[in-house]
């Protein structure tokens, strides 16, 4: 019994945890929607943010193909491209 009280307070703190995660407000642009849509489905928007400043549109690519091919994200080459090109404008490279 004590073993399933313990479980359930670990639920319980790992759901007040993912619930007090901010929201991430993308920069404006086209191909927005698209990533919001995409990207959010695997992984936070957060990781969009943070790896930013490091990253050019070659790197971008890369982490696009990455998902797709490594990860099998359900991403069509028209979507790949407009990700690709928002991530670029709007967060370096």
């Amino acid at each position: 019994m004590r073993r399933f009280l313990l479980l359930g307070l670990a639920v319980a703190s790992i759901a007040s945890d993912l619930r007090a995660e901010p929201d991430i407000a993308l920069k404006p642009g086209p191909g927005r929607d698209t990533v919001e849509a995409q990207c959010s489905a695997c992984h936070s928007l957060d990781y969009i943010v943070m790896n930013s400043p490091f990253l050019t549109r070659t790197q971008w690519q890369a982490e696009v193909r990455k998902m797709i091919e490594a990860f099998k994200a359900p991403i069509d080459p028209a979507d790949a491209e407009a990700i690709t090109d928002y991530l670029t404008r709007a967060y370096g490279g």
